[in-house]
């Protein structure tokens, strides 16, 4: 997914976007497009409106490429699913600008200097607990940019309804950075206070958000479906008493169409 998108939507509402088998009975390539909306960054009180562009080609051996899953491979042992994929985490930049995909950082950014986009290896797993409730475990580690460091979370979804053509789903989730991360996204050191103004600011590791999805699926025509999400991201811990943080809470929102062939 690109690096707008990334900004806009928190890592819940990814997932929720993401939330494909992980293991196709035959190979299944899959075309959708629509709208995000979400902070400009973690912490702001700034809204962007951002393209979703869903490109995802999964092959029944189990392998998969895909514009929001990233490449990589996906398998399933009962109720247990897992996955490993190559992927990129978005930039942040320090100046408010204007790009092919709408507005990107922010002028409350000034000084702090650009963050820039970093491959990451994610890994994830989840087990389905009964037909209508799963919990699920990501991580995500840089591969380049490895000062930017890691981000963990941790879910539970569960179906509120179903059937044939439509299904409702809730998704609750827990975010977790290293040092590194914390203070790549929320941490001021002395240059950047110099830079900026905001006082200098070092957050430790832990917890740093909460997460809450609704998401809604209907299929029509066999092979299309709509998806709309609403959802809201609360910043907590060190993360919520950064400098940058102007907002703890912001709501989100996505809706996109797709077609498998």
């Amino acid at each position: 997914m690109n690096s707008s998108v990334i900004k806009a939507v928190p890592l819940l509402l990814l997932s929720l976007l993401a939330s494909r088998s992980v293991v196709a009975e035959e190979n299944v390539f899959t075309v959708g497009g629509g709208v995000a909306v979400g902070p400009r960054y973690s912490g702001s009180d700034e809204r962007v409106v951002a393209p979703v562009l869903q490109l995802d080609y999964a092959m029944a051996n189990g392998l998969f490429a895909s514009t929001m899953r990233g490449l990589g491979y996906g398998g399933s042992a009962g109720p247990l699913k897992y996955s490993v994929a190559l992927g990129a985490r978005g930039s942040r930049s320090e100046s408010d600008e204007r790009g092919v995909a709408g507005k990107s950082g922010s002028k409350y950014l000034k000084g702090m200097g650009d963050i820039k986009t970093s491959a990451t290896a994610n890994f994830g797993l989840s087990y389905a607990i009964s037909e209508r409730v799963e919990v699920s475990a990501r991580a995500e580690l840089p591969v380049s940019q490895r000062d930017n460091g890691a981000s963990f979370g941790i879910g539970i979804t569960g179906q509120l309804y179903q059937t044939p053509s439509d299904t409702v789903s809730l998704t609750l989730g827990a975010d977790f950075a290293d040092s590194k991360y914390a203070k790549t996204y929320y941490g001021v050191n002395a240059t950047q206070s110099k830079n900026s103004g905001y006082r200098e600011f070092t957050p430790k590791s832990g917890l740093y958000g909460v997460d809450a999805g609704l998401s809604w699926t209907h299929t029509f025509q066999a092979k299309w479906s709509l998806t709309g999400m609403a959802g809201v991201s609360s910043l907590s811990g060190d993360a919520s008493k950064s400098p940058l943080t102007r907002k703890k809470t912001a709501p989100t929102a996505a809706i996109y169409v797709s077609r498998s062939f």
